[in-house]
Order: structure tokens, then sequence, then C-alpha cells
């Protein structure tokens, strides 16, 4: 087709990208409905719930104009594939909306678009429609549908007094990439392409809802999250600030312990925070390594209200998040 072997910088023409996508990618051939059609379907399994979430990366927020487009398509699907993780359900499929000022480059969107799609399949999801719209910044806005049991979702307000707190993976690895991006002036590809790098823990969220009573993502911190399951659940949730799992270049003992906790607690971990029977924590601790993860003990819940940090010195109420969506302080590539 000759429209395919055009020029890759030419600029966005809507119908001539529906056209790529329908042609150029797996899902244009596999669904219950063509891509490009006025809606996707999706035949559910039998006994199962829809998972639901959605989420929006927005250049000069997320990602800066010179991030590569394929990470920030891969990054929009793994963060709401993280939240689906969060929720134990199964990924399904993926929708995918473009906000693109005009003249902007094809190969940018179409970039975008595989970015998705490669990162949907890893986690046996497809790309099965979205949207494209003009607009004064860039902007990929992800929606994701998975399969749960209503049985066994962990909300968030389900933490119960006596449960451990539980994280999967590492705490702080979202912080220590934004302290190095803001070392830079002008970011590297490879720094840019670093600040995109989302891990969702599908596989971990999947073993981990047999035995959660509630269950978040730490999109914006571990700090944060253990603030937001304390509300929700109306308990007092305790974190051992000695017994975070810290990312490698935390463990510096050069760091002084503001610094420490301003990396630590940042945001953009995007691991699997749970509260869940002290009894389950060794069953749970072999399910997350049989599927190649790593699952830690770092508090516990009790009576009383409050996310709250216990360390050598004594007790303090739980730092802020350095991430705030709508503060003066909103840069935050990931």
């Amino acid at each position: 087709m000759a429209a395919h072997r055009a020029p890759r910088n030419r600029a966005i023409n809507e119908r001539r990208f529906h056209a790529w996508l329908a042609h150029e990618l797996p899902s244009g051939h596999s669904g219950l409905l063509p891509l490009g059609d006025d809606a996707a379907a999706v035949r559910p399994p039998r006994g199962k719930v829809a998972v639901l979430s959605i989420d929006t990366l927005v250049e000069g927020t997320h990602f800066l104009r010179g991030s590569p487009p394929t990470r920030v398509g891969a990054a929009a699907a793994a963060v709401s594939l993280s939240d689906l993780a969060a929720k134990g359900a199964a990924p399904a499929a993926l929708l995918l909306a473009v906000v693109l000022p005009p003249g902007t480059p094809e190969a940018w969107a179409e970039s975008v678009a595989r970015g998705a799609e490669r990162t949907a399949a890893r986690f046996g999801m497809e790309l099965v429609g979205g949207d494209t719209k003009p607009g004064p910044v860039r902007a990929v806005v992800s929606s994701v549908l998975g399969w749960g049991n209503a049985r066994t979702l962990a909300p968030r307000s389900g933490a119960r007094v006596g449960d451990l707190l539980v994280t999967t993976g590492e705490v702080g690895r979202g912080g220590v990439a934004a302290a190095r991006l803001g070392r830079r002036s002008r970011p590297d590809p490879r720094t840019l392409a670093a600040m995109l790098e989302v891990r969702p823990r599908v596989r971990e969220g999947a073993v981990l809802v047999r035995w959660a009573h509630a269950m978040l993502d730490t999109s914006d911190g571990v700090a944060e999250a253990a603030r937001l399951l304390a509300d929700a659940s109306r308990v007092r949730v305790e974190v051992i600030e000695e017994a975070l799992p810290l990312v490698g270049a935390l463990r510096s003992p050069h760091f002084a312990p503001a610094q420490r906790r301003a990396r630590a607690f940042y945001g953009g971990d995007y691991e699997l925070l749970a509260a869940l029977p002290p009894r389950s924590f060794p069953a749970a601790q072999r399910g997350v390594r049989g599927v190649g993860g790593r699952l830690t003990a770092i508090g516990r819940v009790v009576r009383g209200d409050g996310a709250w940090l216990l360390h050598r010195r004594g007790v303090r109420p739980m730092p802020a998040a350095g991430w705030r969506p709508f503060g003066r302080r909103n840069a935050r590539i990931f």
C-alpha cells in the first residue's frame, strides 16, 4: 500500500492513521469487531466481573518532548495494567486515545501505538480501539479492561486490624530516576527512556489477591499508598522504615535520612502494597517468588488512624509524597 510507504515525518492525518492501525497491528485482524469500528467488542469469561481503569500521560508532566514515543506508548499501557494488577485482574483489552497538536509527525503516533501494543501483548492483552483528537499538547489516554473475581477484588477499604503490610519489588525506583533526570539540563535519550520504565506487577497481583484483604499500586509511592489504605480502611498503618526493600542506589550510607526519604517516597514505583493475614505471608511470599517476583513485609495494620513511619528514633507521621499532580511541583516524568 502506497500510504504506508510515504515519508515517516509527514504530519498526522486521522483517517490515514486509523488505516495504518488496522493494517499493521495484530489486533486489527483478530477482534470481534475490526479495529477502527465505532466500538470494540470483547467476549467475557463465564463467572468473571469486568475491572476497568483509565490513565492519562501528558507531555511536560509525565513525559518530555524528546521522550521516545515507543516508550511513551509502553508506559501508557503499563500504568493502566498496574491498576488491574492491584485488583488481581487478568488483562483483556486496551483502548488508546492520543491527543496531538496539528503537524505532529505521523511516525510519532505510530510508535506510540506500537509501544502500547507490544506491552499489552506481553500480558495477553490486545489494543482493540481508541481515538485521535487535535489538542495543544501531546497526551496519551489508556483505558484497560480486565476480568476479576468478585469475591477477591481486595479493595483499599478491606484492610483489617492485625494484618501484615507487604510490598512487591523495591522502594524508591521512581524517586531515584527523577533525581537523575533533575541533575541533567538536557537529558539524553537513555535517561528519558528510563523515566518511562513501568513494570506492572500483573502476575504478582494475581497471586496476592488469593490472600489480600486490601491491595493498591504504589504509582504515587509507598508512603501515599499507605496513607490511602489507612484512610479507606479506617485503620492505622505503621510502616517500619528499616524493613523497606530500598532500591540499590538508596542503600548508600552517604544519604542523610531526609534525602533518602525524599527519594524513597517520591512516587513512580508501580509496585503493589497489600494487607494480608500474617499466617498467609509465607505462602504469599512463595507464590510471588514462583512468578519471578519479590515480596517483603514492611509493617502492620493496627487500631487507630493515619499512616505512620516507625524508625530507630521513634515514630513520625508518614512523609508526604514528592509527587503532587496539581501542586507546584508538577513535573513527574512517568
